[in-house]
Formats: structure tokens, sequence, C-alpha cells
């Protein structure tokens, strides 16, 4: 697969390691007008370092999914301030938000959404051709750093679950991205195999390249976390340090 060679350069410039991967100042989110208004984040502030794996914990409907969709550009706050990797989120056009999706976050979703008819190969190639050159062997490299070098040729359909979710981190890996938005990434999966989709994210963040936010109703995957923020009713009730994060591997749930 050729790379095409209009694509543009959105891997972003090197940011000093002392400035925040994310910084939140008093966000809030409204859905609707007037009576029918809801307050899906509330003035939320805090800030997440570089190569950090924070968890972003909560209940269903505390907000969690909404504080991602603003920190990926999928929505836009209501109220507040938002600095990614230093650039301010606020005032950003149509093509800059593009250019930010593509370059400066990776999503990684519950569902894995690849292209039914493309092997895992081509399904990362695909998006790696967006985000510069040498498309098919920066995807051959992140399909080999997730441990699925000799899958590539196979369909969606012919990989496990978390075969495929794997192709789905590879895919957010391809672009270089500095962070990587997780929204229940073991949602669903087995306990074993989403331990080892636990245990590439983790591993992404190994040589403090990569940033992790990572949002889960599942409490035990907040052990394994550097932080954990939680949501409750859109308000971040607590932000605490974990001393001793457990391995991917201790987790039971």
């Amino acid at each position: 697969m050729n790379a095409v060679s209009s694509a543009p350069t959105t891997r972003p410039e090197a940011v000093d390691a002392n400035v925040p991967a994310v910084s939140a100042l008093g966000l809030c989110k409204t859905y609707g007008e007037g009576s029918m208004a809801v307050r899906a984040l509330e003035e939320v502030t805090f800030d997440i370092s570089q190569g950090e794996f924070v968890v972003l914990l909560g209940p269903s409907g505390s907000g969690k999914t909404t504080m991602l969709n603003v920190v990926g550009a999928l929505d836009s706050p209501t109220d507040g301030k938002l600095e990614v990797m230093g650039t301010a989120r606020g005032g950003m056009d149509e093509n800059a938000q593009t250019r930010y999706r593509l370059g400066t976050v990776g999503f990684i979703f519950q569902f894995f959404n690849l292209v039914p008819t493309l092997t895992a190969l081509e399904n990362v190639a695909l998006l790696a051709e967006l985000t510069g050159e040498d498309a098919e062997m920066r995807a051959l490299a992140v399909l080999d750093e997730v441990g699925l070098g000799d899958r590539v040729d196979h369909f969606p359909g012919q990989l496990s679950g978390g075969e495929q979710q794997r192709v789905s981190i590879a895919r957010a890996l391809v672009k270089n991205a500095p962070l990587l938005l997780c929204d229940e990434p073991t949602g669903a999966l087995d306990i074993d195999t989403g331990r080892r989709v636990l245990r590439v994210l983790r591993d992404t963040t190994a040589a403090g390249k990569r940033t992790v936010l990572l949002v889960t109703h599942n409490s035990v995957i907040a052990e394994m976390a550097d932080r954990v923020l939680r949501l409750l009713d859109g308000r971040l009730v607590s932000d605490e340090t974990n001393p001793t994060p457990r391995t991917p591997e201790e987790l039971q749930w």
C-alpha cells in the first residue's frame, strides 16, 4: 500500500517535558438549555504529566466519556480552559481540529471499529497514509510492537477480540500521537484478553514517550494507574496518586 503523497505532516513538534500533557481548568459542559439543560461536566480542574498512565474512573453518567471527547476534540466545552501538549484547545477552526485529532491524540474505543474487508496491516496503514510517509513500514512496526507481527495478513474476522483490539491500538500508535485516549478498551473482552491489552497500553508509557488517559467504570483497572481521577455527577471528586501501581497481570475482576 503506497503512502498518499499529499498526506499532511501531522506529528506534533516536540514539547518541553515539563509542560503538562493535559491541563484542564474549570471545564464545564452543558447539553440543552433552560429547564432541559444537563450539566455533564462542572468546574473540572486537573493536570496530567507527560508519560503518565491515568485512569478516569466513574459510574455510567458521571461525565467521564464527555471529558474524553472534549480532550479529543470530538466535543467542545461550554466553559473553562483546556491545553493539550501546551496548545490551547479553544478557538480551533475545523481544519485545526482535524490536524489535532490526527497528530496529537490517538483514540481507542471499546468496540474496535476495524474495516472488515481490510487486513490488519491495511487497517493500520490506512490511517498511517493520512499521517506521514512510509505508511506500510510504520504500520508493520507498530503491529509488531503490539505483538501481531505474525498476524498482519489476517482479516478482522480471523482475529480474536483481543487481537482486534490490539490492531485498534496499533492504529492509534501509528500516528505517533503523544496522547492516547482510551474509552473502556477492555469492556468487550474477557479478563485474560483484557490483561494483555492493558499490558500493551502500559508498555506504551514505559519510556515516557506517550501519555494514556483511560476511561473505565472498573475500579480494579484503576489499581494499575499512576493516578486515578474520580468523576461523579460531572464533578472531579478525587485525584489520587497510586504509590505502587499493580501490573496488568495481577489484576482480577
